[in-house]
């Protein structure tokens, strides 16, 4: 199959997916997309959001269509990595044994993972670059396609440890959720207070994710596009010569290279679920904002003036 029917054959399944997931989740088009995104990317993201607003229920939604093993995880203060990476027993043999914790599954959700103190949610990051874990020793590569999606509730802060910029630059995406409108939560409530339950339809295999993200990245970037990604992170940064009067003003740090990687990836991904492809600058402007959210660090002075990150990305373009 070539990549020209490969991209269309995405679009399709892609269309098809939202429709599947819209069976159960109302609106949030804008969060489904992202995650989306992320997934056949082959990124991380971080889900920033009040309780109740169906965090849990829209990734385990989004699994079963995908067809992939979902396990999720309850983030506390008193969890251990073991908890999360599996430990070694000694069995009936006296021989040691190792039982696979709930990180070994396609899509975990890490849920209210600044609940946790640093060492627990460093276990995470091993998972999240390299695909794999080291117990006592041993090395265990983890399933693909694997993705990690982490909840945030942005409220409470008590008993919380934020995330350390390292962590946090290892997400792809930071998608903030807002309140559903009010037609929205009336289609809500009437879906959920019924008897009436919808089932899913797997749409995908784990073989076929992994494929469409191997499609993804072998899609071509002209360089003005790939330059115009660089220099938007470049503008990010305080003591680049290329930052603006907004940015030197508002922001205490920058975003890294990483930013641009992810840029790229996700303007790829973005332009192949519209049919396109090759990705243009607008492809890279419709995921900025999400790309960028978590990578600039704002200054006192922004939060006394009300200045949003979302704000001084926006002024970039």
């Amino acid at each position: 199959m070539s990549d020209v029917t490969a991209i269309q054959q995405l679009v399709e399944k892609r269309n098809a997916l939202k429709k599947e997931i819209a069976k159960v989740i109302v609106g949030q088009e804008e969060v489904v997309d992202q995650i989306l995104t992320s997934i056949f990317s082959g990124g991380h993201a971080l889900l920033v959001g009040v309780p109740g607003l169906a965090k849990t229920l829209m990734v385990n939604t989004i699994s079963q269509a995908l067809g992939l093993d979902f396990k999720r995880i309850q983030f506390t203060p008193d969890l251990m990595p073991s908890d999360i990476l599996g430990s070694e027993i000694l069995d009936e043999n006296r021989q040691f044994k190792f039982i696979k914790g709930p990180v070994f599954a396609n899509i975990i959700l890490a849920d209210e993972i600044n609940r946790t103190p640093p060492k627990t949610q460093a276990a995470l990051l091993e998972a999240m670059q390299e695909r794999a874990v080291t117990i006592a020793g041993h090395n265990y590569k983890l399933d693909l396609p694997y993705f990690v999606l982490a909840t945030q509730n942005p409220i409470e802060q008590e008993g919380t440890y934020p995330l350390p910029e390292a962590q946090l630059d290892r997400f792809m995406f930071s998608i903030k959720l807002d309140y559903p409108t009010f037609e929205e939560e009336v289609q809500v409530v009437k879906s959920t207070t019924s008897d009436k339950s919808q089932s899913i339809q797997p749409l995908f295999s784990a073989q076929e994710i992994i494929d469409f993200q191997h499609l993804i990245r072998r899609i071509p970037v002209a360089d003005n596009v790939i330059e115009y990604a660089v220099s938007l992170v470049s503008k990010t940064r305080p003591d680049n010569k290329m930052a603006t009067d907004i940015v030197r003003n508002y922001v205490d740090w920058g975003a890294g290279p990483r930013a641009s990687q992810n840029l790229i990836l996700a303007a790829k991904a973005n332009a192949a679920f519209n049919g396109k492809f090759s990705p243009d600058i607008e492809d890279v402007r419709a995921v900025a904002i999400g790309i960028l959210r978590h990578r600039v660090v704002k200054n006192y002075k922004a939060d006394a003036e009300g200045m949003s990150i979302e704000k001084i990305i926006a002024s970039l373009y």
